[in-house]
């Protein structure tokens, strides 16, 4: 297993958790705010906020787990780069329509979008792979 590879996946799993620690940190200020520490209180805001944590936390580890697998298999830095900047773009996008009270639909629709396609692409890419040296 090539170390570049892994060193790549590990550049974009920092980076997405600390994409994750920006909207968990942003949680806990409306929290805060709102004095609502438990659920959402029927706050729309703290209702938004949330679902967009909820929705980092369902993309982010799988696509991580097939980034790892793709430099597992021998897939070069740059094809691992370009799913790690796709999907670091898109969850920034993603993050920034989720937090703010109101923001354009277009950073939803961008970042949900480029998050995946490249979850779709390296799913089809790490199963292709793997079926053609099982067969």
């Amino acid at each position: 297993m090539d170390g570049t590879g892994i060193a790549t996946v590990a550049l974009y799993a920092g980076l997405n958790a600390l994409i994750l620690l920006w909207i968990a940190g942003s949680t806990s200020r409306l929290r805060r705010r709102t004095n609502i520490y438990i659920g959402d209180g029927g706050n729309l805001h703290l209702i938004r906020i949330m679902r967009g944590h909820a929705n980092a936390i369902e993309i982010v580890p799988i696509a991580l787990i097939l980034m790892l697998l793709m430099a597992g298999m021998g897939a070069p830095a740059w094809v691992i780069h370009i799913f790690g900047i796709a999907l670091t773009v898109g969850r920034v996008l993603h993050a920034a329509y989720f937090i703010p009270a109101e923001a354009p639909l277009w950073r939803r629709v961008l970042g949900a979008g480029l998050s995946l396609i490249a979850l779709a692409i390296a799913a089809v890419g790490v199963l292709g792979h793997a079926i053609a040296v099982l067969v």
